[in-house]
């Protein structure tokens, strides 16, 4: 058990750094699970302390994330903030003996994802990042059934995530800031899911178009993208399709899916009607399909918890880190970086 983490009897204190939208919401699951504390709280906007205060009256309320890290009593901090500042907060507080959990992207490059797990790695303290399809109702089930070999050798997926709307803070359309347009914010969700699903990393072979208002945008890209197609093997030879988008004319809300065609069956997991929030996971056989889940599902933030759950256990840090700096070198390679 490393040192600073307090008995697994005991919850884990955690501060929260950034408190909009999905941080405010990740930390009312977390609040409600009962599975951590929630110690402190860190915006630069008062309205959205006022209503994080709501959920969590007993957390202490700090104006920065120095104030947050300077107190002793914490375990972890969640981090929720814009993606530019994601690498030096986490590293701040790995660099603090504190674990991290972190919305995705965890970082803008390979390079900087590397930084924040080597120091993950030197102070011995659980890192993830908030990959929240992994814990759809129905998706760990389809994880082993592939694993195992049910459907045979998975030899093609193809992922899709067009988003009928784009973000409404404008440091998404920053280059520097965000590292990416719709690939960053969406796209790596289905990045990981692939790699994650499949046990395989790896981009060989890849190939990218980038578009900006229909427009082909040269790669490296130097300015945000609404809308990509991108293609690459795994280093197991399967092979990966994706394509993503901001305010496409979908006809809809949204269209998320991923779908694994293998040598003797395939699956897929889908969005219902548009919405964003309620999916299905099927499996195949020839013509026939089996649904092994459907909402209801309150899947979100049970990434959050799981990482709260190992780390009242006492988790360090979790060589499965490197996941995550495979996910952002595809994501630098669909760049052209």
């Amino acid at each position: 058990m490393n040192a600073r983490l307090r008995p697994s009897t005991d919850a884990p204190r955690l501060g929260f750094l950034g408190l909009g939208w999905i941080g405010g919401q990740r930390m009312q699951v977390l609040a409600d699970s009962g599975i951590a504390q929630v110690s402190a709280i860190a915006d630069s906007n008062p309205e959205c302390l006022d209503r994080a205060v709501v959920h969590a009256p007993q957390a202490r309320r700090c104006g920065d994330i120095a104030e947050l890290l300077a107190m002793d009593e914490l375990d972890g901090v969640v981090i929720a903030t814009p993606s530019a500042a994601h690498a030096v907060q986490a590293v701040a507080a790995l660099d603090r003996g504190l674990a991290v959990f972190c919305q995705k992207p965890l970082t803008r490059t390979a390079l900087e994802a590397r930084q924040v797990i080597d120091a993950a790695r030197r102070a011995d303290r659980l890192l993830d990042v908030d990959f929240s399809y992994r814990h759809l109702n129905g998706v760990a089930e389809l994880r082993e059934r592939i694993g195992s070999g049910a459907f045979g050798e998975i030899f093609a997926i193809d992922l899709v995530f067009h988003n009928a709307y784009g973000p409404d803070k404008p440091w998404f359309y920053d280059l520097a800031q965000s590292g990416g347009g719709c690939v960053m914010d969406l796209g790596i969700h289905l990045v990981d899911l692939a790699q994650w699903m499949c046990g395989a990393t790896g981009h060989a072979d890849l190939n990218a178009t980038l578009h900006a208002g229909g427009h082909v945008l040269s790669r490296p890209v130097t300015e945000i993208e609404d809308h990509a197609c991108a293609q690459w093997r795994l280093g197991n030879g399967t092979g990966v399709r994706i394509a993503c988008s901001w305010r496409l004319h979908a006809g809809r809300d949204a269209v998320i899916e991923a779908a694994f065609h293998g040598t003797r069956g395939g699956a897929a997991i889908r969005n219902v009607d548009g919405s964003f929030y309620d999916f299905t996971v099927d499996v195949f056989d020839g013509t026939r399909a089996t649904r092994i889940a459907s909402p209801p599902d309150a899947w979100g933030g049970r990434a959050l918890v799981e990482w709260a759950r190992r780390l009242r256990e006492g988790t360090g840090f979790d060589p499965q880190a490197q996941a995550l700096l495979d996910v952002a070198r595809t994501v630098d390679a669909i760049y052209g970086r």
